[in-house]
C-alpha cells in the first residue's frame, strides 16, 4: 500500500513541474475555448499543463485513476485517483494577476468528496510557493510547517470567497456577500479556491467559503488547510462539496456557517 508520504512526493513533483510550465508560458497565454459561460475561459496553457500532469502520472503511477478539469476521467485499478487542476484561477493567469495555482491531490476510495479520503496534496501558486500536506502528517509552506492555533471572533474575521462564472449565480452570491459583509472584518475575493484554502492554512485570511466548486478546485487545498488545524466542511457539517465549502478554525466554524445561513446561502 502506497503511503501518504510517497503520494506527496509525486504530488509535489508534478505540481512543481506544471507550475514551472505555466509560469514560463504566461506571457503567451491566450484563450483556447470557453466552458460554462463566455467568461469561463480555458487557455492553451491549461491544456498543456493538464497534458503534462496526465503524461507524468501515466509514467509514475500507471495503475491510478485521474480526475481532472480539462480532460476525460481515467478509472484506475489501484484505489488511488489523482484529482488535478492545471490552472486554478485561469482568469487571473490570463490577466497576469499572480493569484493562480496548479493543484494536485491523491485520494483513496471513490473519487467523490463525500466518499474519498484525501491522502496527499500539493499546490504551486503563481509566485512559485509550494504548499503541501500528507494525511496525518501536517502541512507545509515551502517546507516550513503550517499550524493555525487561534481564531478571531466573527466581527474581526477576514473572510475569503469566490464567485461563479454564470451571471445568475453570481447575482445570488453577491446578495449573500452584501448581508455577510457587515458581520465580519472584511471580505476578499482572490479568484483561486486553492490559493484561498492555503491562505487560510497560513493565517493570511481567517476563513473562506465558496459555493459551486468542483472536486479539483479544492481537493489539495482542503487537505493542506485541514492538516494545518482548519475545519473544512459543507454547510451541514459534513464533507465539503459543490454545494458549499466552509474553511475556518473549529472554534469559529459554527459562527461563520450560521452567518452564511442567515445571509441566505443555499445550494444552487
Amino acid at each position: 500500500m502506497t503511503t501518504p508520504s510517497e503520494l506527496l512526493d509525486v504530488a509535489s513533483a508534478l505540481a512543481s513541474e506544471a507550475g514551472r510550465l505555466i509560469n514560463e508560458g504566461r506571457a503567451e497565454a491566450r484563450v483556447a475555448l470557453t466552458k460554462s459561460s463566455d467568461v469561463d475561459v480555458v487557455t492553451q496553457m491549461d491544456i498543456a499543463a493538464e497534458r503534462l500532469l496526465r503524461e507524468r502520472l501515466a509514467e509514475l503511477r500507471p495503475d491510478d485513476g485521474v480526475l481532472g478539469e480539462e480532460g476525460d476521467d481515467v478509472v484506475g485499478t489501484s484505489g488511488i485517483t489523482w484529482v488535478v487542476d492545471p490552472i486554478d484561477g485561469t482568469v487571473n493567469y490570463l490577466y497576469g494577476i499572480p493569484h493562480y495555482s496548479v493543484s494536485v491531490a491523491a485520494v483513496s476510495g471513490p473519487p467523490h468528496p463525500h466518499a474519498w479520503i484525501i491522502e496527499a496534496g500539493a499546490v504551486m501558486d503563481g509566485s512559485g510557493v509550494l504548499w503541501t500536506a500528507a494525511r496525518g502528517q501536517g502541512a507545509w509552506r515551502d517546507g516550513q510547517a503550517l499550524r493555525r492555533d487561534d481564531a478571531p471572533p466573527l466581527d474581526r474575521t477576514l473572510v475569503a470567497t469566490g464567485f461563479q462564472y454564470i451571471a445568475e449565480r453570481r447575482a445570488l452570491q453577491g446578495q449573500v456577500v452584501a448581508r455577510l459583509l457587515p458581520q465580519v472584518r472584511d471580505i476578499r475575493r482572490l479568484g483561486s479556491a486553492s490559493v484561498d484554502l492555503v491562505h487560510v492554512a497560513a493565517g493570511l485570511v481567517d476563513a473562506y467559503y465558496e459555493q459551486g466548486l468542483h472536486p479539483w478546485d479544492f481537493a489539495a487545498g482542503a487537505l493542506i488547510a485541514a492538516e494545518a488545524g482548519v475545519r473544512v466542511s459543507g454547510m451541514d457539517g459534513g464533507p465539503a462539496d459543490g454545494d458549499m465549502l466552509i474553511a475556518a478554525m473549529p472554534e469559529a466554524w459554527d459562527a461563520l456557517r450560521d452567518a452564511l445561513a442567515g445571509a441566505g446561502a443555499r445550494p444552487f
